[in-house]
């Protein structure tokens, strides 16, 4: 654990000498703060509250300021702040919403100097002012911030935040009367302490609660913030609107954010959960730390940089009880193990690769990226060789651009704009979705629901559920290969050439089939026979130059109600009854049908078992969606798979079909087909994608009245205790959809604002605003 490399500092009159080391505690810790000299650290926590004298080689226990009898709250620990400019003065936060100061310099064991006891709940941060001695903020569970002057015995001012929870507090560093506040609701607030009012600047600044703030110690306006959405952003806040800098992307919650010292755009993080490293990022290369610290064994709960004007120490508390000092020397650097290699498809199917500089460079004839005919997808930032990360990890970028007539993605789209795939009968889902694929020149062989279990013909009965499939993508040595071989003067015997052996097989003895009345094709019937044969039977006589048989593309059509069997045409029936007639001849004849334009497909035996199970064709479905997805269509996997339903949800696992729906999903997406993608969650059959649209939805809602943030108990403000969806024309709360002006704010029910502006263009509430509605 213990590393030897070791870092002297000179700072001033003081050195900073010191190793990467660590010591146990006697329980988790909370918090941490460093004296200005760095030479103690003090250690806070609900069972512990230490001062460790911070040595060459180790930490040393210099002091315990739990005394005492009897276990206080008012020593349970959330934060703790030592101050910067009197050594002597300790400030703490306890977990009973008590605030404690304590004077180190006091002769008696007990150092405890004043209580503030005016918050109610949990107090999470305190801050002493950089230059005042006397002045300490505070910021509660409460949602009521407070700042203290050490002289009196009471709060001089209070802040209402407007929101449940405050959870950091942190003076300006550069602005004497500034102060920044982060709150449960995902705001930032910029407050003066001199108008306790109200608040000067509010913005949201992450999609959850912000955990933490830290103002940079260099650039006056730079204020860091993270938060639960595992992002940390770096905001300007000398524009007139807090505009964000740097957004670092990290994989937890960040609980903690601090400056490092004297590098402008390095800043360390910690997690409040899951992960117990300890990063430092350069916030110009958000994706990769430039260095890591992995010492703890549980989540880091502080850190701090052991001095203002060093870079090289940094201090951290954990909840597996122990206090570290990391030498930033001795980190690991993550950027040395990233995988300099990158492969992505862009939208309009370019290809983007990204290599080793020298690996490019040892290839000859490879033509550098020089633009795109549409807007650059991709854009490789030329590195400052003075940068410290200019060397690591540093690729070239190539992108292979398909031709430009090669076609686009346009199919894709159209594809998932005119689906079907939920709001009609299963039959005509698959009718519409198939007709769809043809008419885009899709290869996406739909499956059919026209297939009736068929009534008991001679022995056997054709299986349920064979329409599953198009017959014209089977095999194509069936379809092509056939041909009708008949002379004028030849009996009526049908024959089939099967494979390319001109194989003839003749049929003699079939049985009597049932025609259908409806207007298709073909017809799959099951008879007797010796040997499986397929025949292909016409009233007419073929011709040499007839075109080849191709069977239908939707399958075989739905069957009637069998009653009795017709009896056949008068002439056929005539001919079979003739003693001139053959009975081979009879039997044919007695085949045809009424319709010339029929054709009857007959099989002598029933293809499968009359028996088969109900999952027989399951199997078959799962082994084609499969194979689409290892295609990459995903498109008509997921389609498929919502439109077919339980029919086929219960033959593939729940992984592989969260795949496919986050693959499609994710292109949809890519395409801003933003309704499609919701329309495939909302008919999603995995369990995991069918809540993606509802989480991470928030809609932050003010008062339209008093202008105070919305609580999420319901639609009736806090405040002012009147409904914030009153619709300006009917005056009646408004339970359905709800529209509103974005300049004005006043709004109501959808079809009431859209009369009303058919006929004026101004606000229905009176307050004289041109609204607009497209």
């Amino acid at each position: 654990m213990e590393k030897m490399s070791r870092v002297t500092t000179a700072l001033g009159g003081s050195v900073l000498t010191g190793r990467t080391m660590h010591c146990h505690l006697d329980a988790p810790a909370n918090a941490i703060s460093v004296c200005r000299d760095a030479a103690q650290v003090v250690v806070a926590g609900r069972s512990i509250f230490k001062i460790y004298a911070i040595e060459e080689e180790q930490f040393v226990e210099k002091l315990n300021l739990r005394v005492g009898r009897k276990p206080s709250l008012n020593l349970s620990c959330a934060d703790v702040v030592w101050h910067q400019m009197d050594e002597n003065l300790l400030a703490t936060a306890a977990t009973n919403g008590v605030v404690v100061t304590w004077n180190l310099g006091r002769p008696s064991r007990n150092k405890q100097d004043q209580l503030f006891t005016e918050h109610k709940r949990t107090v999470n941060k305190v801050c002493f002012h950089p230059t005042e001695a006397h002045v300490l903020l505070s910021g509660s569970q409460d949602g009521f911030m407070k700042c203290f002057d050490l002289r009196r015995k009471d709060s001089v001012s209070t802040f209402s935040g407007q929101s449940e929870s405050v959870r950091d507090v942190q003076f300006s560093i550069r602005d004497y009367f500034t102060f920044a506040s982060t709150f449960e609701n995902g705001n930032v607030q910029l407050w003066d302490i001199r108008r306790p009012d109200r608040c000067e600047r509010m913005f949201t600044a992450h999609n959850g609660p912000v955990f933490c703030c830290d103002w940079h110690p260099e650039d006056r306006g730079w204020l860091a913030t993270g938060g639960r959405d595992k992002m940390v952003k770096v905001w300007d806040m000398t524009t007139h609107r807090a505009k964000e800098m740097h957004c670092v992307q990290t994989i937890a919650s960040v609980a903690r954010v601090k400056w490092r010292p004297e590098c402008r755009h390095h800043l360390a993080t910690c997690s409040m959960m899951v992960d117990h490293n300890i990063y430092v990022w350069d916030v110009r290369r958000p994706f990769v730390p430039a260095a890591m610290f992995e010492e703890h064994r549980d989540v880091t709960t502080g850190i701090a940089w052991r001095h203002p004007h060093d870079p090289s120490f940094l201090l951290s508390g954990s909840k597996d009880s122990s206090l570290c000092q990391h030498l930033f020397r001795d980190a690991s650097q993550p950027v040395e193990r990233a995988n300099p290699e990158g492969l992505c498809y862009g939208l309009f199917g370019d290809l983007a690769f990204a290599a080793k500089e020298s690996l490019v460079a040892a290839e000859s004839g490879r033509k550098p990226y020089t633009g795109d005919r549409r807007h650059p997808i991709f854009f490789k930032r030329k590195l400052d060789p003075a940068e410290p990360f200019a060397g690591l990890a540093s690729s070239a970028l190539s992108v292979f651009e398909t031709e430009p007539g090669g076609g686009g993605m346009r199919w894709f789209v159209d594809t998932a704009e005119r689906y079907a795939l939920a709001g009609r009968p299963l039959a005509e889902l698959c009718d519409h979705n198939a007709k769809v694929a043809r008419e885009l020149g899709r290869n996406q062989p739909w499956p059919s629901a026209h297939c009736k279990p068929q009534p008991q013909c001679g022995q056997g009965c054709s299986p349920q559920g064979l329409g599953l499939f198009n017959l014209k993508d089977m095999a194509p040595g069936l379809g092509s290969e056939t041909r009708l071989d008949r002379s004028k003067g030849d009996a009526r015997s049908d024959t089939v050439l099967l494979d390319s052996s001109a194989t003839l097989i003749t049929n003699e003895d079939n049985e009597e089939t049932e025609g259908s009345d409806v207007p298709a094709d073909y017809l799959l019937g099951d008879v007797e026979g010796e040997e499986d044969e397929l025949y292909l039977l016409d009233p007419e006589h073929a011709h040499p130059e007839d075109p080849e048989c191709v069977l239908p593309q939707e399958a075989f059509p739905l069957r009637h109600e069998i009653v009795d069997t017709p009896p056949g045409p008068e002439h056929l029936q005539d001919k079979a009854d003739s003693p001139h007639v053959s009975g081979s001849e009879a039997d044919v004849a007695s085949l045809a049908p009424v319709d010339s334009s029929f054709s009857l497909l007959s099989v002598s035996h029933a293809l499968y078992d009359s028996r088969l199970p109900p999952d027989f064709f399951g199997v078959l479905v799962r082994d084609m969606l499969h194979f689409y997805a290892e295609q990459g269509d995903v498109q008509m996997a997921v389609s498929v798979l919502i439109v077919l339903g339980e029919r086929v949800r219960k033959d593939i696992d729940e992984q592989t079909q969260e795949h496919w729906y986050t693959s499609y999903i994710d292109l949809l997406q890519r395409f801003r087909l933003w309704n499609v993608s919701n329309e495939v969650v909302k008919l999603s059959t995995s369990r995991a994608v069918s809540c993606l649209n509802q989480a991470s939805t928030t809609l932050h809602v003010n008062c339209s009245h008093c202008k105070r943030p919305m609580s999420s108990r319901g639609w009736v403000c806090d405040r002012c205790h009147r409904c914030a969806s009153m619709c300006a024309v009917c005056h009646h709360v408004v339970k359905g959809l709800f529209v509103w002006c974005q300049g004005c704010s006043h709004g109501g029910h959808l079809q009431h604002i859209m009369k009303w502006l058919e006929g004026s263009s101004h606000c229905p509430a009176g307050c004289g605003h041109l609204c607009e509605y497209s």
